[in-house]
């Protein structure tokens, strides 16, 4: 059961990530029938960046449950929408835009499973680096 503590960081990091989303979508803006590259950066920045923390917050012992799901469900999960995605796609097919819908989907599903791995990966570097120049 969630306390007070994870209660107020999501709401905190949801603040956080809804800002950061609203201020990429009014500086990168799309109509209806264009590419809609600010949604597609949103979710793949967000993807790497919840690979990255998976990688490294999640995997310490000591990280308290308040500081991940702040970070997790509140501010990557309010950053990143899978609803903007998804009305991206029905506005682009109602508008007789299926290629470019379909484009979007395969890049939203491909970049943003290759930014997840990529934020695993390099998460999990930094640890090995650490130990190496500890061993030298």
């Amino acid at each position: 059961m969630a306390g007070w503590r994870e209660v107020a960081a999501v709401a905190a990091g949801g603040m956080i990530g809804t800002g950061l989303r609203l201020t990429l979508d009014m500086v990168i803006p799309h109509g209806d029938t264009d590419f809609p590259l600010s949604t597609l950066l949103i979710n793949v920045v967000g993807s790497f960046a919840l690979g990255a923390m998976v990688a490294t917050l999640w995997r310490r012992a000591n990280t308290p449950n308040w500081l991940k799901v702040g970070l997790g469900s509140g501010t990557v999960g309010s950053f990143t929408t899978f609803s903007a995605l998804i009305v991206s796609l029905l506005t682009e097919a109602q508008h007789g835009e299926w290629m470019l819908a379909v484009l979007y989907l395969l890049l939203s599903l491909v970049l943003g499973f290759g930014a997840a791995l990529l934020g695993l990966s390099l998460g999990r570097r930094p640890r090995s680096l650490e130990i190496d120049m500890v061993d030298e």
